[in-house]
C-alpha cells in the first residue's frame, strides 16, 4: 500500500471513514496550519486558535463515517471552522459579559470562596481525566497547556520531535474534549480557558 502521504484528500478520506488514524494524521498535517490561521482571524488569540482548531479535527474524526461523499475535504473542513470559530467567539462573548456582570455585583465584596471551588472542581476533572492517558501524554500536556511552552519548546525539552509532541496533545485534546462535552456538557476551548486563566 502506497505511503499516506502519497495519498489525495479523497483517498486519505476514505480511509478515515473505516477509522484509519494514519490518514487522520496526514490529513490534521496537511491542514492544522491553514486552519490554525484561518481561526487567529476570526479569534485573534494564538491560545484559543489552537484549542479551536483541535476542535476542528476532533469534530471531523467524531463524524469521519459522513466523508465518504464529501466531495472537498477542503472546502468541507473550512466550513466546519467558520462555524466553530463562529461557535467560539459566542461562547466568549457571553463567558465575558457573565464575568463582567458577577465582578460588578461583588465590587467591595470579594468573595472569591465560590469561584475557587468551582475552578478547583474543573481542575480535580481535568487531572482525573488526564490521569488515564499515558505519561508522556500527560507530560506533553502540562509543557504545553499548564506551562505554556509552544510545540517546538516541549519537543527540545523531552528530546523528541515537534510531530511527536502535535501527536501527544491531539490525541489528549481528543480524549479531553469527548469527557467534558459528555460530562459538563461544555466546549474544551472554554473549559480550559477557564482552569488555565490565571
Amino acid at each position: 500500500m502506497a505511503s499516506v502521504q502519497s495519498l489525495s484528500d479523497f483517498e486519505l478520506q476514505q480511509l478515515l471513514v473505516c477509522g484509519n488514524e494514519a490518514a487522520y494524521n496526514e490529513l490534521y498535517s496537511r491542514y492544522a496550519a491553514p486552519i490554525n490561521r484561518f481561526m487567529q482571524k476570526y479569534l485573534h488569540a494564538d491560545t484559543l486558535s489552537e484549542d479551536a482548531t483541535h476542535d476542528v479535527f476532533i469534530k471531523i474524526w467524531n463524524k469521519r463515517e459522513q466523508l465518504g461523499n464529501v466531495q472537498s475535504f477542503k472546502s468541507y473542513l473550512f466550513t466546519i471552522a467558520r462555524n466553530l470559530a463562529l461557535d467560539h467567539l459566542k461562547l466568549a462573548f457571553r463567558t465575558e459579559t457573565a464575568i463582567s456582570q458577577i465582578s460588578a455585583t461583588i465590587t467591595g465584596y470579594r468573595n472569591t470562596i465560590e469561584e475557587e471551588r468551582l475552578t478547583k472542581e474543573y481542575l480535580l476533572f481535568v487531572e482525573n481525566a488526564l490521569a488515564a492517558l499515558p505519561e508522556r501524554s500527560r507530560e506533553v500536556f502540562a509543557l504545553c497547556r499548564e506551562q505554556g511552552k509552544t510545540y517546538d519548546e516541549a519537543a527540545k525539552q523531552l528530546g523528541v520531535s515537534r510531530n511527536a509532541i502535535k501527536n501527544h496533545m491531539v490525541f489528549t485534546m481528543k480524549v479531553l474534549s469527548a469527557k467534558v462535552e459528555t460530562e459538563l456538557g461544555v466546549s474544551l476551548s472554554v473549559l480550559l480557558a477557564v482552569v488555565f486563566k490565571h
